[in-house]
């Protein structure tokens, strides 16, 4: 070739050097950074899927802290609840040394009294100031706001945890679909005349949840001394007694204290004649299909012959059925508990309520509150739990119905009703204060369960399926995004020589146009 305007081997080799430059940088920047892709145009469709999984990781690691918090916010509350049970063991222990009044003073009964006063105002105490961060945790603070609840129908309310998500209010509707009732057996007054009166001398063994008493009753004495024998130990059987229609020739229904399927009644004859024709007690049962009567007058032939009642000398209470939006609640006496993703509520309903299926349904509305808890990497209800935890205030604890009226912790201290002091006051009636600490040492147990299971249940398995999908995604973002050092390597080797060799043939292309001047002699 004896042409020098155009050197076409130094273009070549210019053009090729140009690429091996370029593959140069490209091999050195992977290097220095560590990644395959960089910009857009290394891998375009790998960069979409690394960058969606870089956002997936991204939340899934603001979950995982989320967990391992709300984890730490359900201990700290578990430690301060553990606090208020030792207290409240230790109330019933100075409550049951108290009881003791033959062999205690005065002066200790009062050392006691100042123990409980002092270990009750510890736990409104730790109530109050129990906190994780600036985050009260048992003020009643974390609890759902109700509204509309009506005190005919439900006793207490209690809200576990509740969906809010796009709603200012959920609305709890409470029917009745089957009553509650309580062990019952009637006694109709056998043949005797005149009526109304016990024919001959007999013991009745009358035994209920609480336990077994024996009544002597003599011969020819009425019904309703009858119902003052029973009811005289009332408390050592947990079975009572009143008149049917409150009329001694109407005869005598024998029912538990309580209702539900742990509740029963008992009451037999002890030492029966061997004659059945002397034998004029009998009591009866109502089919379980029936519902319940107490002081209403029937026809006991017309019962009988129908199937409605039939012999028995023993009956079970059943526990109350309800629909709470639409769900079947389980039932447990007068309670009525609920537990969905959605919704978890615990009641306790009114007698009057409770026993009357007929009765219209009830309902009342959650308006706000409770703790949520953003435990997954996106915000959605389905990555999203809550709970509620109310107050453990005294004032707040331990609600039982004690002569007609609703106590708490707070009247067992000194002059508020249930003190040592108003218990000795009452013949040494201590089952009131002992019914409001056992109902508040519940409270207690229930609440710390209801955390612990929360955070083995719900936590923990969250967090390390947080911490699983964390390892996996993050190995998915590498494989795609990564350098491979091994690979760059070579290939830097390989750029390096091209544009060493590149350099050097570009070299010898421009040497080559010099031959011509040797045609010019």
């Amino acid at each position: 070739m004896a042409r020098i305007n155009s050197n076409i081997s130094s273009v070549i080799a210019q053009s090729n050097l140009g690429r091996s430059q370029a593959e140069l940088q490209l091999r050195l920047e992977r290097l220095s950074t560590g990644l395959r892709i960089n910009r857009g145009k290394d891998d375009p469709a790998g960069l979409i899927i690394s960058e969606r999984l870089r956002s997936n990781i991204d939340g899934v690691e603001a979950g995982v802290k989320n967990s391992q918090r709300a984890g730490s916010m359900i201990s700290t509350t578990e430690a301060a609840l553990a606090e208020i049970s030792d207290l409240l063991n230790s109330v019933r222990s100075l409550i049951v040394e108290s009881a003791n009044t033959g062999a205690s003073s005065e002066a200790e009964r009062q050392a006691n009294q100042l123990q409980i006063d002092s270990a009750i105002e510890s736990i409104t105490r730790i109530s109050n100031t129990a906190s994780f961060g600036s985050l009260k945790l048992l003020n009643g603070s974390l609890d759902y706001t109700l509204s509309s609840v009506s005190a005919g129908a439900i006793r207490t309310a209690k809200v576990n945890n509740a969906s809010l998500i796009n709603q200012a209010n959920l609305q709890v509707n409470v029917a009745v679909v089957a009553s509650a009732q309580v062990g019952a057996l009637y006694y109709n007054g056998g043949t005797t005349t005149p009526p109304g009166v016990l024919a001959s001398a007999m013991t009745l063994e009358v035994a209920g949840r609480s336990g077994v008493q024996t009544v002597a009753l003599a011969s020819g004495i009425s019904l309703s001394q009858v119902v003052t024998a029973v009811n005289t130990i009332k408390n050592f059987t947990g079975v009572e007694a009143v008149l049917i229609n409150n009329n001694a020739n109407s005869g005598i229904v024998f029912r538990s204290t309580d209702y539900g399927s742990n509740s029963f009644v008992s009451v037999s004859r002890l030492n029966k004649p061997q004659n059945t024709a002397e034998d004029t007690w009998r009591t009866y049962k109502l089919a379980d299909s029936s519902p319940q009567f107490s002081n209403t007058p029937f026809g006991w032939s017309t019962l009988i012959s129908a199937g409605t009642l039939f012999t028995a000398d023993r009956d079970t209470g059943r526990d109350v059925q309800a629909l709470i939006n639409g769900n079947l609640a389980a039932g447990r006496g007068l309670d009525v508990i609920l537990n969905t993703p959605s919704l978890g509520v615990e009641l306790t309903l009114d007698a009057a309520f409770a026993t009357d299926p007929t009765s219209t349904a009830t309902s009342f509305y959650i308006t706000g509150g409770g703790a949520l808890f953003q435990i997954g990497p996106e915000v959605s209800a389905l990555q999203q739990t809550n709970i509620g935890i109310g107050s453990v205030a005294a004032s707040k604890l331990g609600g039982s119905l004690v002569g007609g009226k609703l106590q708490y912790l707070s009247a067992l201290k000194d002059g508020q009703g249930l003190s040592i002091r108003d218990a000795l006051a009452n013949g040494g009636d201590f089952s009131g204060a002992q019914a409001v600490l056992g109902k508040a040492i519940d409270d207690i147990t229930v609440l710390r369960g209801r955390l612990g299971a929360f955070e083995r249940n719900v936590l923990e398995p969250n967090l390390r399926s947080l911490q699983s999908q964390f390892e996996n995604l993050t190995a998915s973002e590498s494989a795609i995004r990564d350098a491979d050092f091994a690979f760059e390597t070579s290939k830097l080797t390989r750029a390096q020589i091209l544009s060493s060799a590149g350099t050097s043939v570009l070299s010898l292309a421009n040497q080559q146009s010099q031959q011509v001047l040797q045609l010019l002699g």
